[in-house]
């Protein structure tokens, strides 16, 4: 053990002097030495380790030689303030600071660490309570240990939410697939209800509008731009218009049966007819029909608004600005190749229990409740094959084409018929919309630069304050710089909305059986392609990185 008076401070009390005779006081250990460091007046001192072992090395090096009896010096502990040190996340949505105990020095004071803080810029989010909690546990640590926590919080930016439209009445496709229930609690299926319709001052629609949505901000102060909720329109058709008083209400304002259409509703006067044959004649209404029986062979009904048919459809041609709603069944027959005897058109959606050898085309859904047989299907929206209950619903056959998806409980069938289906095939054409919309923000960016050089060649003002065609000028140029940034802006928007659909596009749109997919069904989703080879059990089908994926964790 070593001598206490071999260690004393220097004489500015910074450090811990340590002078050894080799021969008189060695050999030494790490132990002798640190035994000398816990004295009190070296206990608040910072062990300088290099310097410690360096002087174990060379005095135990001379110890029993002649130049043993020569005095070392090793400066061997050492002041040292407290330390603050303060990082951002990479996201730099969070600051965390730790700081350090002194070793015999001054320790961190509030403006020490106001002083960091200021020139790691951050300057949002911070909380002065954490801060003092920090500095309060600096004050019972000893030397040398720290302590750390978030000082700062960055808020996120709160999206907007897409405007919402409710319709408050029934339309006649729900009229006809729910039929009325008797008082022994079975279902007639030839009572469908009373006919639905409407007075003026009814409401059809209400809207909630887009929220805007809050912008965020990190550490830094960087504002972090929210998602502005995407806009519905909600337009009034012939017999309705908005509340006077309300703008988010549709209300109607004439008698008649309510139909839906891409931009909001519209109130139509109704043909009723019984059956549609040679002895009736074509029809082509302005308004909606309603065909209490059947439409028979080579007939054609045209309608602006929905045409609704409570029986069958044989080999006959419908074609419908709004929906088209046939209560039994849509049948038809193979002529030649591709060419089907039945054609039916909607810009709103077709409904119906049962088609076979069918040309189907909706600007909205279809709908099938039990069975699409061998027709060529077209959506821009869903097809859907499946009654309520998610029992039955067989897509066999065909070719069946929707925009945003294709949901049936079984495709194909046993004896392994060709069905064709072709699902989310535009991502292309978004991609090229996203590409449109990025030259045409670089071009305003351009314009609004080349309008800014413009503004700051501007003579002072003081040369043509008085010249009222200078002041006209100058006044177009500010209108058009504003102009285009307010453009700007709506495009940027559109912009971000556009790129996120096109990055979700394979996870929103995709072809979903609840129960069955049977063999030689071709499913083309996008660019990726598959035949199935065997039968797949209830499965969601996706297009994952090109290629076909059947996901079955949804049973």
């Amino acid at each position: 053990m070593l001598e206490p008076s071999v260690i004393t401070l220097s004489a500015d009390k910074s450090k811990a002097e340590l002078r050894l005779v080799p021969n008189t006081h060695g050999p030494v250990s790490v132990e002798d030495i640190q035994a000398l460091l816990k004295a009190p007046n070296f206990a608040m001192l910072f062990p300088i380790e290099p310097v410690i072992n360096k002087a174990i090395t060379e005095t135990n090096a001379l110890c029993g030689q002649k130049p043993g009896d020569h005095e070392l010096f090793f400066a061997i502990a050492e002041r040292k303030d407290g330390t603050v040190n303060i990082t951002v996340t990479d996201d730099k949505m969070q600051a965390i600071m730790k700081i350090t105990s002194a070793w015999g020095g001054k320790d961190i004071t509030l403006p020490d660490i106001l002083n960091t803080l200021k020139s790691k810029k951050i300057k949002m989010g911070l909380s002065k309570p954490k801060i003092m909690a920090l500095i309060q546990r600096l004050s019972i640590l000893p030397p040398g240990e720290s302590c750390e926590g978030v000082i700062a919080c960055g808020k996120p930016a709160i999206n907007g939410e897409n405007a919402i439209i409710t319709r408050k009445v029934a339309l006649a496709r729900e009229r006809l697939l729910q039929p009325q229930e008797r008082e022994d609690g079975s279902v007639d299926m030839r009572n469908l209800g009373a006919l639905i319709t409407v007075k003026p001052n009814d409401v059809l629609m209400i809207k909630t509008p887009a929220t805007i949505g809050t912008p965020g901000f990190n550490v830094h102060g960087d504002v972090l731009q929210q998602i502005p909720g995407k806009d519905k329109p909600m337009e009034p058709g012939a017999g309705t218009s908005l509340h006077p008083k309300d703008p988010n209400k549709l209300i109607a304002t004439v008698s008649g049966q309510p139909v839906e259409n891409r931009k909001g509703m519209q109130v139509d006067d109704i043909l009723q007819i019984k059956d549609v044959d040679v002895r009736f004649g074509h029809v082509n209404f302005k308004g909606s029909v309603l065909i209490t029986g059947d439409v028979h062979e080579g007939m054609e009904v045209k309608a602006t608004g929905d045409i609704t048919v409570m029986g069958f459809v044989e080999s006959a041609t419908l074609e419908a600005h709004g929906d088209v709603i046939v209560s039994k069944g849509v049948i038809g027959r193979l002529i030649k190749d591709q060419e089907l005897s039945t054609h039916i058109k909607a810009h709103g959606q077709i409904c119906a229990q049962f088609v076979q050898y069918s040309r189907l085309e909706a600007q909205g859904n279809v709908l099938v409740t039990k069975q699409l047989l061998h027709s060529h299907t077209t959506s821009g929206d869903t097809i859907t094959v499946s009654d309520a209950q998610a029992r039955r619903g067989d897509l066999v056959g065909g070719i069946a084409t929707a925009e945003k998806g294709i949901r049936a409980i079984a495709f194909g069938a046993t004896a392994s018929t060709k069905t064709e289906l072709y699902c989310a095939m535009h991502q292309g054409e978004l991609k090229q919309q996203l590409k449109e919309l990025d030259g045409s923000i670089k071009d305003m960016v351009v314009a609004g630069l080349e309008l800014e050089a413009r503004l700051r060649k501007l003579p002072p003002k003081t040369e043509w304050q008085n010249d009222a065609g200078m002041i006209e000028q100058v006044k177009m140029m500010l209108d058009q710089k504003n102009k285009m940034a307010e453009e700007r802006i709506k495009e940027e928007i559109e912009y971000t909305q556009h790129q996120h659909e096109v990055e979700g596009y394979f996870d929103n749109y995709f072809i979903k059986a609840e129960k069955h997919i049977f063999t030689n069904v071709e499913i083309h989703i996008g660019n990726a392609f598959n035949r199935t080879q065997r039968e797949h059990g209830p499965c969601v089908v996706k297009n994952v990185n090109q290629e076909i994926s059947f996901d079955y964790s949804h049973r």
